[in-house]
């Protein structure tokens, strides 16, 4: 998606600061597109700016100027919410996001560009999120799992599923590897926002590897640099990764319609802090920016305590039997 040729001077330089000062991925940079040209379509169409029965898609925002974003009213935004929620249908995650791409557009204006003295959206309040844990493979789940691969590409299939449950890389990190990336014991992960990290690798993550590489080198391929290579001998996609997990995960007789490649990083995740690894520490092996992202594994190690007390074959001894039980005579 190119906004070059739809988005009005102002929200041009925005996602260009976004694209590149802050470096941010593609994805996101269109995100914040999508979501701030919807805003921007909705407020022509409420404002009487084209006739209102224009499609939302046929609005043409490239002459939104400062003087139109300076203009919005808290009301107008809160109407837009309530558009988005009764006539869009959309969900709170999804409302929850346009707040964030509204709040960061005029803080762009405000605080880091000053061309706006008031921002609009400044106490906006965001729809409340029912707060839910992260699905995630128990640790026989997971053997299961690698124990499932197979076929043609077992090596490689073995390998990728074993670094998403060992290192808790993201899809995207996972596509974007490249053999100048592979250190002895590492792997040097170039992750959101173009931030570079290393993740180091346990004997189970170097031997799949390098039983991969053994089979790799012997397959001529236009991309000399990608780890991973599909049938086509090309760079493996997102898609076909997916589909393989989708496909193992079957094989394995385990749920696909509940577990992701990105739900292989919460199993990553979660059997880390399980077995000793300190938050702060898992931060830094999953590149999260904030502290507060990697805090909902604590949780899921919460509930794995209290599964594990009710498990106790004394859990349902109550304080009433007591007197049922005789003691031994000695």
């Amino acid at each position: 998606m190119s906004y070059q040729n739809e988005a009005s001077a102002v929200l041009r330089e925005f996602l260009v600061y976004h694209d590149t000062i802050k470096g941010q991925s593609k994805k996101t940079v269109d995100s914040y597109f999508m979501d701030l040209r919807t805003f921007t379509r909705y407020l022509y169409i409420a404002r009487d700016l084209v006739p209102r029965d224009t499609a939302l898609e046929d609005v043409d925002i490239r002459n939104a100027d400062l003087d139109f974003y300076g203009s919005v009213t808290l009301q107008e935004v809160y109407d837009f919410l309530a558009y988005l929620s009764r006539d869009r249908e959309l969900n709170a995650a999804s409302r929850a996001r346009m707040i964030t791409s509204l709040k960061g557009f005029y803080r762009y204006l405000t605080v880091k560009t000053k061309q706006l003295k008031t921002d609009p959206v400044q106490d906006l309040d965001a729809p409340k999120l029912k707060k839910s844990l992260p699905h995630y493979l128990t640790l026989d789940e997971s053997r299961r799992l690698l124990s499932a691969v197979d076929g043609k590409n077992k090596e490689r299939d073995y390998c990728i599923l074993c670094l998403f449950l060992n290192c808790g890389l993201r899809i995207s990190e996972m596509v974007g590897l490249n053999l100048t990336d592979i250190r002895q014991d590492s792997l040097l992960i170039h992750g959101k926002g173009n931030k570079e990290r290393v993740v180091y690798l346990n004997d189970a993550c170097v031997e799949a590897l390098n039983t991969w590489l053994a089979v790799r080198k012997d397959i001529p391929t236009a991309d000399k640099k990608a780890v991973f290579l599909s049938n086509r001998r090309t760079r493996m996609s997102v898609d076909s990764i997916q589909v393989m997990v989708h496909k193992t995960l079957l094989k394995a007789g385990l749920d696909a319609s509940h577990i992701s490649p990105h739900k292989l990083r919460h199993t990553a995740a979660t059997l880390m802090l399980q077995n000793g690894v300190d938050v702060r520490t898992l931060q830094e092996v999953l590149g999260h920016e904030s502290l507060n992202t990697t805090q909902i594994y604590t949780h899921i190690a919460n509930a794995e305590l209290k599964k594990a007390a009710k498990a106790n074959p004394l859990a349902d001894f109550a304080p009433s039997e007591r007197d049922t039980v005789k003691p031994t005579e000695e």
